[in-house]
């Protein structure tokens, strides 16, 4: 009798161990100096948990398109993103994690990651979109900020 040979699951698990600080990013931009610092300042006794996203642009037929899907380019900047930020934390002596995550709603999904993982508190950039664009896509700082009011969760957002 011969087995068959097992699929390897394409991504990897999403971590679920609490951490204290959890320094988040909508993806549109590179986290700041300035929150990476707030994050380290903030973290006293246990990890940070380091997230991003990749935006997945919409869907067609119910089903995601690949044109809309984060290239390979966009992947590697969240890949250097998370991988600066998570260095300049353990740089400072205290233990961090990192996390890139896609969705087509990053305030739905960094409130899934942040229930998960109950940071103590959440340090994210302000959205720099004004105008118009900040009107309809929002502040992800402010939504979370609305939306975890009644988890405890504290949302620090660093002005841009």
């Amino acid at each position: 009798m011969r087995l068959l040979p097992r699929r390897k699951r394409r991504w990897d698990e999403q971590p679920t161990a609490p951490c204290e600080v959890l320094l988040a990013s909508d993806g549109r931009r590179n986290f700041s100096a300035r929150s990476i610092a707030e994050a380290i300042d903030l973290a006293t006794s246990g990890p940070v948990a380091v997230v991003t996203i990749a935006k997945i642009h919409g869907t067609q037929f119910g089903l995601p398109n690949p044109g809309l899907l984060p290239t390979r380019s966009e992947m590697a900047d969240r890949h250097g993103w998370v991988g600066n930020a998570v260095d300049r934390v353990i740089a400072a002596g205290i233990p961090a994690d990192g996390q890139i995550a896609s969705t087509r709603k990053p305030t739905k999904l960094l409130t899934h990651i942040a229930r998960a993982r109950r940071p103590r508190l959440i340090v994210i950039d302000e959205t720099y979109a004004t105008g118009l664009r900040r009107m309809i896509e929002g502040d992800v700082g402010e939504e979370l900020t609305k939306r975890l009011r009644g988890d405890g969760i504290e949302v620090r957002i660093i002005p841009y």
